[in-house]
């Protein structure tokens, strides 16, 4: 190795200190929304704002032969294309994106989704985990290997503004710059997560996701709930109905075998090997209320159902009233929205019309019941090459003492799937930093700042093994 573990981390860790952590703090005060949550996004001009700040960071950063492209086609969401040649033609891609979910309730008192807090480690707010810290972890690799003369190959970094939104605008970006962006034999993604916050993780699969609206009308308008209630069915009462037909309410499991798929032997080792190290941790990380329990299973079949198995969750509705704000009535009609986490090798087209199939085929009560679904492909990592395997437990057991881990994630990223087809033989390490208690996309996301700082060393080592690999 051309620099030791001791050289690394004394430019990493300032690096973060001084140039990272300022100017990613005023990030997290922008409420930029993905497109899918901030309709009016071009007008407010909050995702523009974002894209200027890190524009002009990391051209302030001066990396020797950096070029940043700002490219906005059409109306499209920015992207971000960062463009630093190096000591061989072997190509590297960088992924990360900008847009941000929306504020979501439930803040401790003193945090806030636009207030960036700096609390033991931790950076609060939205879009600092997930994930605008990517694009300075991955300018601070490139900067710091340069800065230490370490090699590595053709490197590319892509950050776009439409990811929280399914990635609507990015297969045009893949198209129309194809050149632009290469060939890539390594990907490496920054917008996943890690089961703890001790070594490094690397993500083998993600689950898919389908979206779906359900609707129930049952009267042509709302009637005395006195009058009417025990003689006409209320919609709820036939949407749970038809909520279970699909998920069986004791389990969580849902119904359909249509929906599941035959989970791959190395995917159930891997669980089994990341559930040895995580143990309890596996439903600790999620805050129950004092009492609660999450779904039955050992810490194995736990981490399988949250990635290979699918899973619905109503995420929000039409037709009822606010608390305290609904009369005595018997409401005519309701709206679910449905997200449903699909396996990752099924087919969201035909999770689709297996939901609906399922709940528009005779219905409570002859109900008016409509389904509206579509969605995104998951996305299965392919075989791990024997050098980036050795790499990446080298890297984490030089930064963190303990050897790296992996495991399926039960969240979508589009772009996998995208990037996995257009490059079907380049190799994959995805990671990220959202563990424990993060919350990504809900209140109180904070980005592990000591996890970042030893992932920026672990990307710096691996992206060295990778000049290596092909240098001999």
């Amino acid at each position: 190795m051309s620099a030791s573990r001791k050289d690394i981390e004394n430019r990493v860790i300032p690096f973060w200190d001084e140039a990272i952590l300022p100017t990613l703090t005023e990030y997290i005060r922008i409420p930029n929304q993905s497109p899918g949550f901030d309709k009016e996004w071009r007008k407010n001009g909050h995702m523009a704002k974002a894209v200027e700040l890190v524009r002009r960071w990391v051209e302030a950063q001066q990396v020797p032969g950096l070029t940043l492209r700002v490219l906005e086609d059409g109306g499209r969401t920015p992207l971000l294309l960062c463009d630093i040649p190096g000591d061989l033609k072997n190509e590297v891609l960088i992924y990360g994106h900008l847009d941000k979910q929306p504020p979501m309730t439930g803040w401790r008192k003193h945090l806030g989704p636009w207030k960036p807090v700096y609390e033991k480690g931790k950076l609060y707010g939205r879009g600092g985990a997930d994930d605008g810290y990517s694009i300075f972890a991955a300018i601070a690799v490139v900067k710091m290997m340069k800065s230490l003369g370490l090699p590595h190959g053709h490197i590319r970094i892509l950050i776009e503004c439409s990811e929280e939104s399914g990635s609507s605008d990015l297969p045009h970006y893949l198209s129309a710059y194809a050149k632009a962006i290469g060939k890539p034999e390594l990907v490496v993604c920054l917008d996943s997560g890690c089961g703890d916050y001790a070594r490094l993780w690397s993500t083998t699969s993600l689950r898919g996701i389908v979206s779906a609206t359900v609707r129930v009308k049952i009267l042509r308008e709302g009637v005395h709930s006195g009058m009417a209630g025990g003689i006409v069915p209320n919609p709820i009462q036939i949407m749970r109905m038809l909520l279970e037909r699909l998920e069986d309410p004791g389990t969580g499991r849902l119904r359909p075998e249509a929906l599941h798929v035959e989970i791959p032997p190395a995917r159930i080792e891997q669980a089994k090997r990341a559930a040895a190290v995580l143990g309890g941790a596996v439903t600790e990380a999620f805050p129950l209320v004092k009492g609660g329990r999450a779904l039955a299973g050992s810490p194995q079949q736990l981490l399988l159902n949250g990635t290979w198995e699918p899973a619905m969750t109503v995420i929000s509705q039409s037709g009822l009233p606010e608390l305290g704000a609904g009369g005595n009535v018997l409401l005519p009609e309701v709206a679910f929205r449905l997200s449903l986490r699909i396996p990752p090798t099924l087919s969201p087209r035909e999770a689709s019309d297996t939901l609906r199939k399922l709940l528009e085929q005779d219905p409570p009560f002859g109900a008016q019941v409509s389904v509206s679904a579509g969605g995104q492909p998951g996305w299965n990592a392919p075989e791990e090459s024997p050098w980036l395997a050795e790499a990446t437990d080298a890297a984490s057991r030089e930064f963190f003492g303990h050897p790296s881990c992996y495991f399926g994630i039960g969240g979508s990223i589009p772009f996998m799937d995208m990037i996995g087809k257009k490059f079907p033989k380049a190799q994959f390490l995805i990671t990220g930093v959202l563990g424990p208690n993060s919350n990504a996309h809900g209140p109180n996301e904070f980005l592990h700042v000591p996890y970042a700082k030893k992932l920026t060393c672990c990307l710096m080592r691996v992206l060295e093994a990778h000049y290596f690999h092909h240098h001999g």
